[in-house]
């Protein structure tokens, strides 16, 4: 049983070392190069209370880590994250990823999130079952997209919508290419700003 927590600056060095792993013996990033912790600082102070880093420790170790980030900087894609989870070898195959998944899809749905996208490369079928256990359903898939250890690479793209989290809609009729939708106005706060009058 591990111990999850909030990330903090001092567990940095362990997250990278465990990325490093994924990065120079696996297909679970298409990173090529080891990143240095000074590398890595920018990416962990991009997150925030709402797009987390989470940590799993045995005895004082950080065995595996998880985070939801910013899916994009567009305004409109606020509610939508991606989700990375990696454990460290040795650790693998012992729950510690599903401890991890639990956790920060709790803290996703506290945060108000309303959409988590994950991106699984390869032959990946043990990530592929975690996720669906989970409430992801495969959504897509990108063919060919990387290159790496000298093999062409497809990746699957996994998303969980959670359940509805805004009681209150106002529905607004919208024109686009002549087709009417509704949008839950609560859950947006990017409207565009008008175009001003012209004098």
């Amino acid at each position: 049983m591990s111990t999850i927590r909030r990330a903090a600056t001092k567990d940095l060095a362990a997250v990278t070392e465990i990325y490093n792993e994924a990065i120079l013996n696996s297909v679970a990033t298409f990173d090529t190069e080891p990143k240095t912790v000074e590398e890595q600082k920018p990416w962990f102070e991009s997150h925030d209370s709402k797009h987390p880093v989470l940590v799993a420790e045995q005895d004082g170790v950080v065995v595996g880590w998880a985070s939801l980030t910013k899916w994009s900087d567009r305004c409109a894609y606020s509610d939508t994250a991606e989700l990375s989870i990696y454990v460290k070898e040795g650790h693998r195959g012992r729950g510690v990823g599903a401890e991890l998944m639990k956790t920060i899809l709790d803290e996703g749905r506290k945060a108000g999130l309303h959409t988590i996208i994950a991106r699984i490369a390869g032959p990946n079928e043990a990530s592929v079952r975690l996720h669906k256990s989970a409430g992801f359903k495969h959504i897509g898939t990108m063919r060919e997209v990387g290159r790496k250890f000298g093999e062409l690479l497809d990746v699957r793209l996994m998303q969980k919508i959670y359940g509805s989290q805004f009681p209150s809609q106002t529905n607004v009729n919208a024109k686009r290419h002549g087709v009417s939708f509704a949008i839950d106005q609560s859950s947006i706060n990017c409207n565009p700003k008008p175009k001003p009058k012209p004098k």
